[in-house]
């Protein structure tokens, strides 16, 4: 059926069903819906990668092995050694306490990540990088959101998938991966089969991602900064971010290869890389878009994004108190065709 008839379906017996026409069809009406529903979250075939480590219990014996590195806190580059296990913050101020600002159905992401029911995104509050230009600061530095259990975060999950969404997407990870992969431990017991988006800010330590390897289903990654010194002066001293993030977009693709769209349009596996374009060069455009062309296949997905927009401590840096300009955002997708990309997203260029 098309969507605009099966709409009519549906309302066509939810009347009958109401005027009490036919004991039967209100179990032709669960019918229907189970089926638009299925529909919604796209192919009923595939299987995430987490379900088999769910049930060989691999999949909580690695959540257990990355709770167990917040004894001495080494889950992100900054290695910053806090006993979170005992209360202690770490940079990123989190602690050993699960924190969420907010989930929802979400329809900004990329197309091939929305569908119909929409991204299943769930906030975490805080982060490791906490930049200068943060749009969501409230979240990542203000510490907006509220404590939230292993079983909680697991039911949200699922009433994400229930609402229809394509996938789970988790932001600003990170920090919390032990939680997050024994949530999902829980949640695949209760029948989440969603792929998982791992929507991170691309500065991830080698060594934890290794240990995602088989979970994650579509890493997002944010590729930010070409040079040290600028990682340093934006994200609060993460001179690392060029190097660390290099060889972590080499450990995602070794995962999950190129992302492409399956024959539904939607995304169930794959790399796909975000590069937000920011005023006078400062992310170093030209070399993040060449090195991804040189070290990765060509057909590599990036999300050439253009939707800077000065906020929270951007006012006080000169040189980035502004949005792009139509020219800087263009020079950037023409040097990305010019040295063959070819899976480009650039639908940002209409913004400008």
């Amino acid at each position: 059926m098309q969507e605009q008839s099966r709409r009519r379906f549906v309302g066509s017996v939810t009347s009958l069903a109401a005027m009490g026409l036919s004991p039967a069809l209100p179990h032709l009406l669960a019918g229907c819906q189970q089926q638009i529903r299925s529909a919604s979250q796209g192919d009923p075939a595939f299987e995430p990668g987490y379900l088999a480590l769910h049930r060989s219990g691999v999949l909580r014996r690695r959540g257990e092995e990355l709770w167990q590195v917040m004894q001495a806190c080494r889950l992100c580059p900054r290695e910053c050694g806090a006993a979170r296990l005992d209360g202690e913050a770490g940079f990123c101020q989190g602690t050993s306490q699960l924190r969420i600002a907010t989930y929802h159905p979400h329809f900004g992401e990329e197309r091939p990540l929305v569908g119909r029911g929409g991204s299943g995104t769930v906030f975490f509050s805080n982060c490791n990088l906490r930049c200068v230009f943060c749009i969501n600061w409230q979240i990542s530095q203000g510490g907006e959101g509220d404590p939230r259990t292993l079983d909680e975060l697991a039911e949200m999950m699922l009433r994400l998938q229930a609402r229809g969404c394509v996938n789970i997407n988790i932001v600003t990870p990170t920090h919390y991966s032990p939680h997050i992969v024994l949530a999902l431990d829980i949640a695949a017991e209760r029948g989440l089969r969603l792929p998982l988006v791992y929507n991170t800010n691309g500065w991830d330590r080698l060594e934890i991602l290794e240990m995602l390897d088989g979970i994650v289903d579509i890493y997002l990654p944010d590729f930010k900064y070409a040079q040290s010194a600028m990682a340093s002066k934006y994200s609060s001293g993460a001179d690392t971010y060029p190097e660390i993030t290099k060889s972590a977009m080499l450990e995602m693709h070794r995962q999950v290869g190129v992302a492409k769209p399956a024959a539904d349009g939607l995304m169930y596996r794959g790399l796909m890389i975000r590069h937000l374009v920011m005023p006078n060069r400062v992310g170093g455009s030209r070399d993040v878009i060449g090195w991804i062309a040189e070290n990765l296949p060509k057909d590599t997905y990036v999300n050439i994004m253009s939707q800077y927009t000065p906020t929270y401590k951007a006012f006080d840096y000169p040189e980035i108190s502004r949005r792009v300009t139509h020219q800087e955002y263009r020079e950037v997708v023409e040097y990305a065709e010019q040295v063959g990309l070819t899976n480009l997203d650039i639908q940002g260029m209409r913004l400008l």
